[in-house]
């Protein structure tokens, strides 16, 4: 098994405190990860049964487990551990949230993960990472589905003891643990005491009914990330590719969700045209709590959002967003694809291909402009030649899957990365590198002569013989 930034410990072995992890091995390791050009989160597991996982050597601090060495440690607890596993996914949480509101010295009542470290110390096995990448936790869920071969079941406290777990059969419970985006030094300890409140009550609802389970922490993003200052003062991030909708905004995005948000949808500018006949929906759709978003739905492959108008040109007009979310070998990774909209009205349907609005499933997309207008390089095209139907969106940004919370994820924009200005600037230097270059080799070529006319001496001259 590969080595990483893990602590494995039997019963016998395992100190009794999660405050060990603050010491010179994890303070070294959060140095690093400070600089790294990944964001990473920590991930705890620990299972009812022994014997699921190897003693791991340490590896260089700094280390940030990939998603390939998670699966590595994973396939052991849900090949040869119980089939009941429960993935506690906080919002945000960071090693430094250890560090900071952890037992001192090993006194629990001044921690605020205390039911975490009496879990960890009682566990027959367990495992800490404390730097995970980021993308590998956002796949997390799928992967466990896929292993286990079950769909995620949201649950909490109530509907817990309402569920009957069999030992034999597969189950994947989700539950969901809030952090606070406060800045007060008392608010993040109180969020995080009472998120390890929660997960003592889940504890000891299973082990009353002697159920076995192997048990995952981890979050959907760090609490703290040291490029957020650089970002804010315009100095490191990544800004070219990506953008984030302001505090300040107008209007918040439309959200769908069921047990959660799963769905974003925010632009600048909605407006649709019927015949020539121009609408803004922007005031209709963006902040409206009565807007009708009956028939949209989403799961891990596929999603779609859709938007009633009852009164619009007349009719009842429906606007369907439908996408897809597919894993791709050649980059080792999920892509979403708005595969079309879709707009009904008085029994008819158009349909615009819309699979230029692609991005990376962890990421959001965005575009400055979105049309079906042809003179505007539109990105929406007609399947039909003509239709009565136009659409413009402009500053467009969705998101379908991987959504946390109210907030978009970083932006794969539309804009290409060569603009014209920067190919003119390209094709300009290129040209003067030729010049230069062609120059040097004509000044390297010059050779001196061999023999000089001495013009002080007698004349050659030369006899001509007929």
């Amino acid at each position: 098994m590969m080595a990483a930034t893990a602590r494995v410990r039997a019963r016998a072995r395992w100190v009794p405190a999660l405050w060990r992890m603050r010491w010179l091995p994890l303070l070294l390791a959060v140095t690093a990860a400070a600089v790294a050009a990944e964001q990473q989160v920590p991930l705890v597991l620990w299972s009812s049964d022994r014997d699921l996982w190897a003693p791991a050597a340490d590896t260089h601090e700094g280390h940030i487990t990939s998603d390939m060495q998670l699966s590595t440690y994973l396939d052991p607890a849900l090949e040869l551990g119980p089939r009941n596993v429960l993935l506690f996914l906080q919002d945000k949480l960071s090693i430094e949230d250890f560090t900071a509101y952890g037992g001192v010295f090993g006194n629990k009542q001044d921690s605020a993960f205390s039911n975490l470290e009496n879990a960890l110390t009682l566990a027959p096995s367990s495992l800490v990472l404390p730097a995970v990448d980021w993308y590998a936790v956002s796949t997390l869920t799928t992967y466990l589905q896929e292993k286990l071969g079950a769909s995620p079941l949201h649950v909490d406290l109530a509907t817990l003891r309402e569920l009957k777990l069999n030992a034999s059969l597969p189950a994947l419970l989700l539950i969901r643990l809030p952090y606070t985006a406060s800045s007060g030094l008392m608010a993040p300890r109180e969020v995080l005491t009472g998120n390890d409140e929660v997960i003592g009550q889940v504890l000891s609802t299973l082990q009353s009914e002697d159920v076995p389970y192997t048990a995952v922490l981890t979050a959907v993003r760090p609490s703290r990330v040291a490029r957020e200052a650089a970002m804010v003062s315009g100095g490191l991030g990544r800004q070219l590719l990506e953008k984030k909708i302001q505090a300040d905004v107008p209007h918040p995005p439309v959200s769908y969700n069921d047990t959660a948000p799963r769905i974003l949808f925010w632009a600048q500018n909605f407006s649709v045209a019927y015949n020539k006949q121009w609408k803004d929906l922007t005031s209709l759709t963006f902040g409206v709590q009565e807007l009708n978003l009956t028939g949209s739905y989403w799961n891990s492959s596929d999603a779609g959002l859709v938007l009633t108008y009852k009164q619009l040109f007349g009719t009842m007009v429906t606007f369907k967003f439908i996408f897809a979310n597919r894993f791709y070998p050649v980059s080792a990774r999920h892509w979403f694809t708005m595969e079309r909209l879709e707009i009904h009205s008085n029994g008819s349907i158009t349909y615009f291909n819309a699979s230029q609005i692609t991005a990376p499933s962890i990421y959001s997309f965005h575009c400055q402009w979105v049309s079906s207008v042809s003179k505007d390089d539109s990105v929406l095209e007609l399947y039909t030649q003509s239709s009565l139907w136009q659409l413009t969106l402009r500053d467009f940004q969705i998101q379908a899957f991987n959504v946390s919370g109210e907030h978009f994820s970083y932006a794969s924009d539309c804009a290409a990365f060569f603009s014209p200005g920067i190919w003119m600037g390209l094709l300009t230097s290129l040209s003067m590198l030729g010049i230069f270059t062609y120059g040097l080799h004509m000044i390297l070529s010059l050779k001196t002569m061999d023999r000089f006319d001495d013009h002080k001496g007698p004349v050659i001259s030369l006899t001509q013989i007929v």
